[in-house]
């Protein structure tokens, strides 16, 4: 049974890092968590994958922890994502976004490394024992090279009675009944992989994480309210008409497509950091299409 608040339920948005001439543009920030909180998400990550995590400093990350919190002011809740393939900086992490007030870490299988199971057993209980926060694991294999069984995932919460749930950005769908079946309906999955947003929720997930939240707050959030309401038929319709910019986010690496598209809505800065670059000509053609196709769609609704 997951001892997850509440709060970490729904739409949370894993939200951009923006820049401004290589800088972090924190009045950017500042305004990305506040258009969240008054476009109806129900809460945010901070670093995460889409907030370039490995491009920051750990003081830069703390700190964009400190100012989510602040905006938020407990309306939304916020998710920091604490995880760094090193385990001592993943702890510091952790701490540090404890400190700031955040209501749950979210922690990534160490990148690179690609230890073994029991080494994520062992890594997993290590970081939620060095914190009073609900821990989420975060299940990205493709990124990080190695992923978490079912089994794994309930070794760690026998382990750890804080790990409250996992992000899971995978097309193995199975994973979440799994999980549901060995852990208990309340046990917070959330679903990292956009094309799959429905179908994860239709099958008992708490929850996206969709880096479309960052384009269309008030969509996604409905999304997660027409599935918790047994409105399947308004979720699936609300689904295919996201779909088209689910796909768009990948059309690159993220978030460079997503960056590209909040620029052109003028929101954000299409502006990367190293070694990610910026799309080429091509590529953005492709992506703006995809928005503006996304935004008719919508508006159509």
């Amino acid at each position: 049974m997951s001892g997850a608040p509440d709060s970490l339920r729904g739409s949370i948005v894993p939200l951009v890092t923006p820049f401004a001439e290589g800088a972090v543009d924190t009045a950017a920030f500042e305004a990305a968590v506040q258009r969240q909180v008054v476009e109806g998400s129900h809460g945010v990550v901070v670093t995460g994958t889409t907030g370039e995590p490995t491009s920051l400093t750990v003081g830069e990350r703390a700190d964009l922890y400190r100012r989510a919190v602040a905006v938020a002011g407990g309306r939304i809740a916020v998710v920091a994502a604490t995880g760094t393939p090193n385990q001592d900086e993943t702890v510091a992490l952790t701490r540090a976004a404890q400190n700031a007030g955040v209501d749950a870490a979210l922690v990534v299988c160490p990148a690179f490394v690609r230890p073994s199971q029991a080494g994520l057993v062992a890594h997993f209980t290590t970081v939620a024992a060095a914190t009073d926060l609900p821990v989420l694991i975060y299940n990205i294999p493709g990124r990080s090279g190695v992923g978490v069984t079912a089994e794994t995932v309930e070794r760690v919460v026998a382990a750890a009675p804080s790990v409250v749930g996992v992000k899971h950005a995978s097309n193995d769908l199975d994973l979440v009944t799994d999980l549901l079946l060995r852990l208990g309906e309340d046990f917070r999955l959330f679903c990292g992989l956009e094309s799959y947003s429905y179908p994860f929720l239709a099958v008992g997930g708490a929850g996206l994480m969709s880096a479309v939240g960052n384009l269309f707050p008030t969509a996604v959030a409905d999304l997660c309210e027409h599935v918790f309401a047994d409105e399947h038929a308004a979720a699936l319709a609300l689904h295919r008409r996201l779909f088209r910019i689910n796909e768009a986010v990948f059309f690159d690496t993220n978030p460079g497509p997503l960056k590209a598209m909040l620029a052109a809505a003028g929101a954000g800065s299409a502006e990367v950091r190293p070694p990610l670059v910026p799309l080429s000509d091509d590529t953005r053609e492709r992506v703006l299409a995809a928005l503006a196709a996304s935004e008719a769609a919508l508006a159509g609704a």
